[in-house]
């Protein structure tokens, strides 16, 4: 027989609820009204008077993005740089976490490299060292500028680390006697049972490889090189320049959009794959983060 709730019960459970929605519509708010704001006309959306719906309803400011000749060719760049990108941080996260979960007396010499690591999170090189290196290594104005400053993420190797440190070591310990070397045991054990934690550091990684701009407007010499999240930070600054364009109609299309207008098309233009992305790996989001801060 079911135990029916006390009326105490009932209240709380109520109010954890009407919490839980209030919170989700507060988190909704900016978003719904960035969506109204691009979505209508340049005159409303400067006015202010732009709510929670929009006013004057028009795709001026989508057709601005999507009517440029580059912007298809920056989502490209920022496809290949999400995909390679986020293909190098797992291998180096991967490769770095599975010797650092080890102890010291099964991988000598692991304190120096964790001391090595924590080191980097702590004090960078900077802009300018940074920028020497990559132009002395030839790297400018390629794809490969975008990746490699930011291979090895040393914050998810932590985090992938710790939960590769929560397995039994018991589980090594039978691979080994069963003949299995390192990498067999990385492949087949260790990974298998550790994609919460692998789930998590990619999605931080996939989400920062597209929503990072700055390097590309400092290692790109031609906007043709932008990958979007530079491309469409650009935007609002071209648009505002007509004395540079000659073309009626284009300097017609450019008035139709405001600085609003074109803000908040681009937030969203932005969040597109990552709200795809994100729902398959939300399931194991949570559960990666606490797995991956358990032991230390």
């Amino acid at each position: 027989m079911v135990e029916s709730k006390r009326p105490v019960d009932v209240f709380v459970d109520v109010l954890i609820h009407v919490v839980i929605v209030i919170a989700c519509f507060l988190c909704l708010i900016p978003l719904l009204n960035t969506l109204a704001l691009s979505f209508s006309s340049s005159v409303m959306a400067s006015s202010g008077t732009v709510s929670f719906w929009p006013k004057q309803f028009t795709l001026a400011a989508y057709e601005a993005i999507v009517g440029e000749k580059q912007f298809f060719g920056a989502f490209w760049i920022s496809i290949k740089r999400v995909v390679l990108g986020g293909t190098i941080n797992f291998l180096m996260m991967v490769l770095c976490a599975f010797p650092l979960a080890h102890s010291e007396k099964a991988f000598r010499g692991r304190n120096v490299y964790m001391y090595f690591l924590i080191f980097t999170m702590l004090f960078s090189g900077g802009l300018v060292p940074t920028y020497i290196i990559v132009g002395k290594m030839g790297l400018m104005n390629t794809l490969w500028a975008l990746i490699l400053p930011g291979a090895v993420p040393v914050w998810n190797c932590i985090l992938l680390m710790n939960f590769f440190r929560s397995l039994p070591d018991e589980l090594e310990e039978a691979a080994i006697i069963d003949g299995a070397v390192p990498i067999q045991i990385l492949v087949r054990i260790y990974l298998p049972v550790s994609l919460p934690s692998l789930a998590t550091v990619m999605l931080f990684c996939l989400v920062g490889h597209w929503n990072e701009f700055f390097s590309g407007l400092i290692y790109m010499n031609h906007s043709d090189n932008y990958p979007l999240a530079t491309y469409i930070s650009t935007i609002v600054d071209s648009a505002k320049d007509l004395n540079l364009i000659t073309d009626p109609e284009e300097i017609e299309r450019i008035m139709k959009v405001s600085e609003r207008n074109m803000s908040s098309a681009k937030i969203f233009v932005s969040m597109i794959p990552i709200l795809i992305i994100y729902p398959f790996l939300q399931r194991y989001f949570v559960k990666g983060i606490v797995l991956g801060s358990v032991k230390g």
